[in-house]
């Protein structure tokens, strides 16, 4: 994969720290941005020295939206490159969403339409208690269509109908209390808590953490139909019997690190 132009990369400890880079316009999002994130992640999602992924904006925003320059084009557009375009976006945030390792959003200044995807798309988001979020599409006459089962999911139907409709700003205290960021924090204080869930996070076996963001996927919002019943059966069967499950068991019975924490704390791949 060719380096990225409109963002940064840090791999360090076995976390890869993605930044957006448009700092100048407060990492607007356009269709280079999209493709160029879809690619990262997929080339993360592959390389097995990172164990989580931070997804962040350099400058004082984390993700404004949509460029203006780029929501100009799109305008002018035809129905069916419209549809490749959105298309890609869709693409992309089902990347992160589905990506085998824990993503935490690390939020402050704006994060407005399109940004607020990518903090719903991530598995936990921690904010900046000066962060600001913005679901604006409709005064512009458009509607947050691909964003919108990553949000309605981060924080529900009924504050997702409020938002949607109003296009109201509102605030990091706002966003904790409906559920759409998990935690937020004097700016200061942002990368240390950050670092501390990472510290968790990475204490996880790699197999054990991807196979239950599969099962979030598979039992979020379902009917206990036996089929689901069935399903969760058969992973914790596999799990049991996965190497690393036999690893993790043997070594709480043998009151030792397992052998990803121990690999980790010796800086071995």
């Amino acid at each position: 994969m060719s380096k990225p132009t409109t963002l940064a990369v840090d791999i360090r400890n076995q976390v890869a720290i993605v930044w957006f880079n448009r700092p100048e316009i407060h990492n607007a999002l356009n269709d280079v941005v999209i493709a160029e994130m879809h690619a990262l992640l997929k080339a993360l999602a592959r390389d097995r020295g990172v164990r989580a992924m931070v997804l962040a904006g350099h400058g004082k925003s984390f993700c404004s939206g949509g460029d203006l320059n780029w929501m100009q084009r799109t305008s002018t557009y035809s129905k069916a490159r419209n549809t490749r375009d959105a298309q890609a976006l869709a693409d992309t945030l089902w990347a992160l969403a589905s990506f085998p390792k824990p993503t935490v959003a690390r939020v402050h200044g704006n994060a407005y339409a399109g940004g607020m995807g990518f903090v719903a798309a991530c598995d936990m988001a921690i904010a900046s208690v000066e962060a600001s979020f913005c679901l604006s599409e409709v005064k512009l006459g458009l509607i947050p269509a691909v964003i919108s089962p990553y949000v309605v999911r981060a924080m529900g139907e009924r504050a997702a109908g409020r938002y949607f409709l109003s296009a109201e700003r509102f605030d990091a205290a706002e966003a904790y209390r409906i559920g759409f960021v998990h935690d937020i924090c004097p700016t200061g204080e942002l990368d240390d808590r950050v670092n501390d869930l990472l510290g968790h996070l990475v204490l996880g076996g790699a197999r054990a953490l991807a196979e239950s963001k599969k099962l979030i996927a598979l039992s979020g919002g379902t009917r206990l139909t036996p089929a689901v019943r069935a399903a969760t059966a058969r992973r914790i069967a596999d799990a049991r019997a996965s190497a690393e499950g036999r690893e993790g068991i043997a070594s709480f019975l043998e009151k030792r690190r397992p052998s990803w924490v121990a690999d980790l704390e010796t800086g071995a791949d």
